[in-house]
């Protein structure tokens, strides 16, 4: 589905239910955020980064060592 507003997309992500009754609570951040800002320079020290199984370039965890 293409989304041509804002609000036909929060509409339909409204709607998503599962089988035993869980809604969807929708809030939109608009912000503008700082582009090209790079990470802490010991980030990748300090953070395991764990890739989900199913879609491992999207679904993605940062857990700090020693959790």
């Amino acid at each position: 589905m293409i989304f041509h507003t804002v609000d036909i997309a929060r509409q339909c992500i409204e709607r998503a239910r599962t089988a035993t009754g869980l809604r969807v609570t929708v809030r939109f951040l608009d912000a503008v955020y700082q582009t090209g800002r790079k990470y802490a320079a010991d980030f990748k020290h300090n953070m395991h980064i764990v890739f989900d199984e199913y879609l491992p370039k999207w679904n993605y965890r940062a857990v700090p060592e020693g959790t």
